[in-house]
């Protein structure tokens, strides 16, 4: 049989088939709803299509990444400068992907949204602070990298919160990466907390190291997903984060698209009332 053949026989054997449901979709008012419920699907394809290839918001719930990132911001992720992997679709779960679409490593610096790897259900939002290779130390308090430690400056007070969630005073500085890049960090003392002397955390391949600005309140890298703090006897009961994956990257966090403080809304109607205009289209450095 000629190859024009069997496809116009294919074409009439497809016309047969779908013969039923053509003649269904052809009523007038089946046509009616088709063409209501039109718009709002393209609607829903294309905002999914954009949240997966381009950007998608996330909600910051904690103060681990104070004073970069406020309790009750919400920010946009783009999600093509490192890539894509299956978590770059919204909800979608599953084992971590060994590979990205056009993958690339994040700079150090950059501020980045990434499943949890010992709860890929969980999203969180740290600051990439090391990469494969690196040296990632803790001394009294001062972040070490390669051997060498970060300059920090004085930047005032901010506001913060205790563990306790009452709000405190806390001294402001500005620390200085490697690359240059300046960013400002949260510490109360210097020494005195659980991950403040730390062994030698070398990363592993594939892998990126993240912390939080509030440096003594975020459950960082610092932190093995089991607990313990290299180098210490310290061990955290919820576990921590570890070495990250590349591939529980999802999206890197560039500007600030809303804000509301929570903890002076008591209920959704007081919402509006605590919106923090301040914060709006702030751009996450």
């Amino acid at each position: 049989m000629k190859t024009e053949e069997w496809l116009q026989r294919a074409r009439l054997t497809a016309a047969e088939l779908f013969a039923p449901v053509t003649a269904f979709l052809a009523r007038k008012q089946v046509k009616a709803v088709v063409d209501w419920l039109k718009e709002p699907v393209y609607a829903v394809v294309i905002m999914f299509a954009l949240t997966t290839i381009i950007a998608q918001p996330f909600y910051v719930p904690s103060g681990s990444m104070e004073p970069t990132l406020a309790i009750g911001d919400a920010v946009f992720a783009a999600k093509f400068p490192y890539g894509y992997s299956r978590y770059s679709i919204p909800f979608m779960n599953g084992p971590t992907p060994a590979k990205r679409l056009w993958g690339r490593l994040p700079a150090v610096g950059d501020v980045v949204v990434f499943r949890l790897p010992r709860d890929i259900s969980v999203t969180y939002v740290k600051r990439v602070i090391g990469l494969p290779g690196d040296r990632i130390q803790m001394k009294d308090g001062r972040l070490w990298i390669n051997g060498k430690e970060l300059a920090v400056r004085p930047a005032g007070i901010d506001d913060d919160e205790d563990e306790y969630g009452n709000d405190v005073m806390t001294p402001k500085y500005i620390e200085t990466l490697p690359n240059g890049k300046e960013h400002p960090i949260f510490k109360k003392s210097w020494g005195g907390n659980m991950a403040d002397n730390t062994g030698v955390y070398v990363v592993p391949t594939g892998n990126v190291f993240m912390m939080g600005d509030n440096r003594d309140n975020s459950l960082d890298s610092r932190v093995s997903p089991t607990g313990e703090i290299l180098g210490t006897d310290y061990v955290e009961p919820q576990g921590g984060v570890g070495y990250v994956p590349i591939g529980d990257l999802v999206g890197k966090a560039f500007i600030v698209i809303g804000s509301v403080d929570f903890k002076k809304a008591d209920n959704i109607l007081e919402w509006p009332f605590e919106f923090r205009f301040s914060r709006v289209l702030n751009v996450i450095h």
